[in-house]
């Protein structure tokens, strides 16, 4: 991962949109999750270059102190590989579809299927 990653944490899922929306028409970057930190905590992930991260996470504060409370922020300029991935497989979006739960193994009770006569 070679972008930027900047983090707004909000109160509010209402903060937390306005926020998204600031940040994205603020700059050139990438709304990457809404993820659930706490209770009505939650947190922006955008990415993207250094320069419109930093735009964007100012644009994102001053949007969601306007509805909410904004808890803090925080610019990341060049993230190590391992976090890139820890966000996509463990923080996830609070957007995302739920995750189908693994089919569980034919129960041992059933009996097959006997022929009519």
């Amino acid at each position: 991962m070679n972008d930027s990653l900047g983090l707004v944490e909000v109160i509010g899922l209402i903060a937390a949109v306005e926020a998204a929306d600031a940040m994205s028409k603020a700059a050139r970057v990438h709304v990457r999750s809404v993820a659930n930190a706490d209770s009505g905590m939650l947190t922006v992930i955008c990415e993207g270059d250094l320069a419109a991260v930093a735009a964007a996470v100012d644009a994102g504060k001053a949007a969601a102190s306007r509805l909410g409370e904004c808890v803090g922020t925080n610019v990341i300029a060049r993230p190590g590989d391992g976090l890139g991935e820890m966000i996509a497989n463990k923080i996830g979006s609070i957007f995302d579809e739920p995750k189908a739960k693994p089919a569980k193994a034919e129960e041992k009770s059933a009996k097959p299927a006997q022929k009519k006569k």
